[in-house]
């Protein structure tokens, strides 16, 4: 990816501006302006047609006097102590109305996920989607079916790959049960430790701050340095701040959540306090945020998946941020889009989950004599006639006991819909090659 050309200092070009005795015609153009609604960055905007009359140098200083009226500071400040701004443009109101009302409330909420019965299976289907696209952002090599298939089957991974996914799925979980603690270096430390365990090359720097002789950039695979993160000395002090804020103890003016998350991931991936796992860690950050603040809904919901999509696009609104005198709208418009577009995502394929269930109804309408985990296991095996299940892998996907897990198994066995064979110490079932028939006598 190539880096985002910067744009001249603004106070500079301000005053070229009085110099040529154009000020009054910049005003005037600064007042006419629209809304602001895609947002671009110098490296965008010298690339458009100007308004006629003016230069791309004064088309950006009448919109950067627009945003600068508005900024707002954060206590989030870069390593030459120049605070971070961020406002909050109309269509940033707009996605925070989107969000707030399809993530928070149970208003409008898809049946699946507010139904106790299928709620487990959601959420699991959820966290291995999010440990998988989480890991491959950060380069993990594995295809979803054996990531998946690692993962409700329990078998120890193979590779680092591998692993990063488990400790993921792992952070996911631990981010459910630990999202009413409020955040402190103890806690993140933690969470860092979870989701690095056994991936780093040095397994003393899980858990703590990098220190003066571990130098880290980010750079492209071609070396070329992106951002330097402040030095090892201030990561202490930074991460009190941050914490803080995380809390909600800074800054006095009111931030809405969603907003608040978006720039903890940003603080954390800007301050890269750890040697490695810091993308991954600043996003489970973002979940324990959103979690926090009652987006019950973020608990089935994968921004990685998105993010994974487009890892350029994520990349450029970090940079966009830094070459523009800290504005951090760039990121917030970004993650805000992400964002939506998961909740959206979270929704159609709860549609297409169902649509499929409408569709094999006929088979299960009448099998009163099965719970809800054996229907969606026979649903699933109808579909996918080659499929193989365990007691691990159901225990799992239902998160249920394993007592549980192995009476539901063993019971589709002794009805006949099931075979059961060994393979070492596991038992594996497989739906019977004339399945759909042999339901029709439930009917």
């Amino acid at each position: 990816m190539k880096a985002p050309q910067a744009p001249t200092q603004f106070n500079k070009l301000f005053e070229q501006i009085i110099a040529k005795k154009r000020l009054p015609k910049v005003f005037q153009l600064a007042n006419q302006l629209p809304a602001d609604r895609d947002y671009p960055h110098w490296d965008q905007l010298r690339r458009k047609p100007a308004p006629n009359g003016f230069s791309h140098e004064e088309w950006w200083v009448a919109l950067k006097m627009k945003r600068k009226a508005a900024y707002r500071t954060t206590p989030l400040c870069d390593k030459d102590e120049t605070p971070f701004v961020y406002f909050i443009p109309d269509n940033v109101q707009e996605l925070l109305h989107e969000i707030d009302f399809g993530g928070g409330g149970f208003i409008g909420m898809p049946d699946p996920v507010t139904n106790p019965q299928n709620r487990d299976r959601y959420i699991i289907s959820s966290l291995i989607q999010e440990a998988i696209t989480s890991s491959q952002l950060e380069g993990a090599v594995t295809t979803r079916e054996v990531a998946k298939e690692m993962i409700k089957t329990g078998r120890a991974p193979r590779d680092r790959s591998e692993q990063m996914i488990l400790n993921n799925y792992a952070t996911m979980q631990k981010i459910i049960q630990i999202k009413e603690q409020e955040m402190s270096p103890e806690l993140l430390f933690d969470i860092h430790r979870s989701v690095t365990r056994e991936t780093l090359d040095n397994p003393d720097a899980a858990g703590r701050l990098r220190n003066l002789n571990e130098q880290v950039r980010v750079m492209d695979n071609e070396g070329e340095i992106y951002h330097t993160p402040p030095s090892a000395i201030e990561l202490p002090e930074r991460l009190q701040q941050m914490c803080r804020f995380a809390n909600g103890e800074t800054p006095d003016q009111f931030i809405p959540p969603v907003v608040r998350a978006v720039l903890l991931h940003f603080w954390l991936a800007y301050d890269h306090p750890f040697v490695d796992g810091n993308g991954r860690t600043a996003r489970a950050l973002f979940y324990w945020c959103m979690l926090r603040n009652k987006f019950w809904l973020f608990e089935f919901v994968s921004i990685s998946n998105i993010l994974v999509k487009a890892p350029v696009q994520y990349a450029r609104s970090f940079l966009y941020t830094e070459t523009d005198e800290n504005d951090l709208n760039y990121f917030i418009l970004y993650q805000m889009d992400v964002i939506h577009r998961a909740i959206c995502a979270l929704h159609e394929y709860i549609d297409r989950k169902q649509q499929e269930l409408s569709e094999t109804a006929g088979n299960l309408r009448s099998l009163k004599n099965f719970n809800h985990r054996q229907q969606t296991l026979l649903t699933h095996a109808l579909r996918h006639p080659a499929q193989e299940y365990t007691i691990a892998s159901h225990q799992r996907s239902h998160a249920v006991a394993y007592a549980t897990a192995r009476s539901d198994l063993l019971e589709l066995a002794e009805q006949k819909l099931l075979t059961e064979r060994k393979r070492g110490r596991a038992i594996i079932f497989e739906a019977m090659s004339d399945l759909n028939a042999r339901l029709k006598k439930y009917r």
